[in-house]
């Protein structure tokens, strides 16, 4: 029987744990993975590692044990983890949040991708990117998540999560979808198109900006609604309260089937006459920061947008300067 520990009775510390979640295709994503391993462990951080990238990375576990565990699967791998270190790019991230979203672990990116809007560091910094999660640096950022549900004949069929987007679109290329679309219970307006994006804040600079919705600032509660090259007079981007429900109904009586898209990464088919409703999610997604800089600064680095000729006060150029 194990005494409970007392003034005389000296306790255990418990270990750090982080995650570590790699695009281990790509050679680069590899190196850093393995100086992230070699260093985090140095500094007495547990380190765990899914069995198949582990093994991508030609890791000898018994030269860091006991500093290295392995999860044979994604399923509850980040428990008892403080972050999830994801290099590569938006994808990789996505799928961290997708493995962590019934856990408080925050998630780190460190972008090897091309844009990386959710990644917080790049990877030519990663000896910086180590010091702060040994120092626990960090802060968390909670964004919004969507619940998404499929009913067919009025039966639950389908029910997933995303941290960017759930589109509604086509599957045949030749063929528009006929749909719906109902705000807070009411219809708003028929529309014949190539599909329907509901995006969060944080997806706004995703699939949603690319079907010409706006950009939508991570601090702000709301809901996006883009139709996708309608053809209707009255189909233009929406934002709309983060309480409202979003629904698309596709028509019936056509022959236009649809798929359901998560974040990319997760599909459901849609026969004629589905319904899939949108509503804010229960359970936010939550990112690990670095660094306090404004959205707008991080717009212009991942855009690459222009500046030129800005000017504003000697003090806001400065800070302007440090960020860039």
């Amino acid at each position: 029987m194990t005494e409970p520990a007392t003034a005389t009775t000296p306790t255990t510390a418990v270990a750090r744990r982080v995650l570590m979640l790699a695009h281990t295709g790509r050679e680069q994503a590899r190196e850093v993975a393995l100086s992230f391993v070699r260093e985090l462990t140095d500094s007495g951080i547990v380190v765990r590692l899914l069995a198949s990238e582990a093994t991508d990375l030609g890791l000898d576990v018994t030269a860091y044990d006991p500093c290295v565990e392995i999860a044979a699967t994604e399923e509850g791998s980040a428990a008892d983890c403080e972050l999830a270190v994801v290099i590569g790019g938006d994808g990789s991230i996505l799928r961290a949040a997708e493995i962590t979203r019934d856990t408080s672990t925050l998630v780190l990116g460190i972008n090897l991708g091309h844009v990386g809007f959710l990644a917080e560091a790049e990877y030519d910094a990663a000896e910086a990117t180590i010091a702060a999660i040994v120092a626990k640096r960090y802060t968390a950022d909670e964004r919004m998540t969507l619940d998404v549900r499929v009913f067919v004949e009025g039966d639950l069929v389908a029910r997933t999560f995303a941290l960017n987007e759930a589109s509604v679109e086509k599957v045949a290329r030749e063929r528009m979808i006929e749909v719906v679309v109902e705000i807070d219970e009411r219809p708003l307006s028929r529309w014949g198109c190539d599909g329907v994006v509901c995006a969060t804040p944080t997806g706004s600079t995703a699939y949603n900006f690319s079907a010409g919705g706006p950009v939508v600032w991570p601090e702000v509660e709301a809901l996006l609604m883009v139709p996708i090259s309608a053809h209707a007079l009255f189909a233009r981007p929406m934002v709309v309260a983060p309480t409202s429900t979003l629904a698309i109904e596709l028509i019936a009586r056509t022959d236009g089937a649809g798929v359901l898209w998560c974040d990319g990464r997760r599909t459901v088919d849609l026969p004629p006459g589905a319904r899939i409703e949108v509503r804010r999610g229960e359970q936010p997604v939550r990112l690990a920061r670095l660094h306090d800089s404004p959205f707008t600064d991080r717009l212009v680095a991942k855009f690459g947008l222009s500046i030129e000729g800005w000017r504003g006060s000697a003090e806001r150029r400065q800070v302007g300067h440090d960020h860039a």
